[in-house]
């Protein structure tokens, strides 16, 4: 799969992904061999350029829920624009609200991972088809932290519009994309801090949810040199954690004309690596709704070869069991000897960030029931070690901290009873003007004596 511009394609180049119009209608299928008219219609559309298939390249494969998931995203993209547009006008963003609901109804309710693919974007379009990637990350990730329905909505609407700011920054400091200068970012700021300004006016009679506001507000003024952001509520911090990962990690891995993406794996690892300005939890939950590592993917191993993933590891998406293709081995790098030797260095993608393998082709490599049922019982057997061992040191702690306060108690008796013996044996001395402690310690002297003394 190649990606090709606009002014570069010929009659006879096959399409690698549907092209859909803004309605959501399939106007040119997949592996469609492109004609003068359809290239003039494409041109028409105003796309920069589309993916096209390899002379000798199968079709790649795609699920129903892929190929429903790249015509919500075109329809999405196209209601975003509209009430963006509205925006700039300064009238109500009429229809924000139902896109977001929409969004809702479809991505924050899934009880299964999803395949996250990103669209192409340049920098005419980057803040339409980013904003929607990034609401539908907040869907599934609340979805995952059992946020509120209420506060799901609201942190939707959010992620549609926290950056529209950047319609005001010119295309010329959009396309060096992150080689930005200091002055560069501050302007991008104080363009961000307009676009928040200019949003609040038209959003009261809008009918969206209150909260998006307040997490917007937050989102952008934390990082602002001129107004000091106040600090807000717990809910709203933790909706802007999950709005600040899933910006960044669509970031990361979108497909840009200027800057090629990373894998979800290098993304994960570069949050992970920054743990102290990304919310673990947030981090933890992406893990968990989104495909990272599925089985199917070809993965560079920390040794210098390759592998496939053979099955998913739902606790952890780096530590999976794999193929090792130079000797033909398993490893379940879940195990602690084998993943200290041997860990996942990055994934290997296809330019839209998909696996390029089919199910047909990994039905000669997927483990048999008898190697899942062990690494299943392997696994489990872990588990409960790890959970005795748990128990065993909070139990130890308890007993500990309970032998301390008993041993303080004691201590506390000793010392209040020697305090009183004190006080008796000066109160009342005896006839040789000792107290009668001292001298039953003479008495017990003399009597410990030798015999014959």
């Amino acid at each position: 799969m190649q990606f090709v511009k606009t002014s570069d394609l010929k009659p006879g180049m096959r399409l690698a992904k549907p092209i859909y119009n803004k309605m959501g209608v399939l106007l040119y299928e997949r592996n469609t061999k492109l004609t003068i008219q359809g290239i003039t219609s494409i041109e028409n559309f105003g796309l920069i350029g589309i993916f096209i298939l390899e002379p000798a390249e199968p079709l790649p494969p795609l699920t129903r829920e892929d190929v429903e998931f790249e015509q919500f995203q075109t329809i999405y993209m196209f209601k975003l624009k509209d009430n963006m547009d509205k925006l700039q006008d300064n009238q109500p963003p009429a229809t924000l609200l139902e896109l977001a609901q929409s969004i809702q109804a479809h991505y924050g309710v899934l009880d299964h991972k999803l395949n996250f693919a990103q669209m192409l974007r340049s920098s005419a379009d980057f803040v339409y088809k980013h904003s929607i990637s990034v609401a539908i990350l907040t869907a599934l990730i609340s979805n995952e932290m059992r946020i509120t329905p209420p506060e799901k909505l609201a942190l939707i609407t959010a992620g549609l519009l926290y950056d529209f700011g950047y319609l005001y920054v010119p295309l010329a400091v959009l396309d060096k994309g992150d080689d930005l200068s200091d002055s560069d970012r501050d302007f991008i700021q104080m363009n961000l801090e307009r676009g928040y300004e200019t949003i609040k006016p038209s959003y009261e009679g809008s009918g969206l949810p209150k909260l998006s506001l307040e997490i917007i507000q937050y989102s952008i003024f934390q990082n602002s040199r001129n107004v000091k952001a106040k600090d807000p509520a717990a809910n709203v911090r933790l909706l802007a954690d999950i709005l600040k990962v899933a910006d960044k990690f669509d970031r990361l891995t979108a497909m840009r004309i200027n800057n090629p993406p990373i894998s979800g794996v290098a993304a994960m690892y570069h949050l992970r690596k920054n743990i102290q300005e990304y919310n673990k939890r947030v981090i933890d939950a992406l893990s968990q709704c989104i495909h990272i590592l599925p089985t199917g993917s070809c993965v560079d191993l920390s040794d210098g070869e390759k592998a496939l993933v053979l099955v998913e590891n739902p606790a952890d998406f780096s530590h999976p069991m794999v193929l090792k293709f130079s000797n033909n081995m398993i490893y379940d790098l879940s195990d602690p000897i084998i993943g200290k030797k041997l860990r996942i260095k990055d994934t290997m993608r296809t330019m839209d960030n998909r696996i390029a393998i089919d199910e047909d082709s990994l039905q000669h490599f997927v483990t048999d029931n008898y190697i899942k049922e062990t690494t299943d019982r392997f696994r489990k057997s872990k588990l409960k070690i790890a959970q005795k061992r748990q128990m065993s040191a909070q139990q130890k702690g308890a007993a500990g901290k309970s032998g301390q306060q008993a041993a303080a108690r004691s201590g506390s008796a000793q010392q209040a009873a020697g305090r009183n013996t004190v006080r008796q044996g000066s109160a009342r001395p005896g006839q040789n003007g000792q107290s009668p402690a001292a001298q039953q310690g003479s008495a017990q002297m003399a009597g410990q004596r030798p015999a014959g003394q």
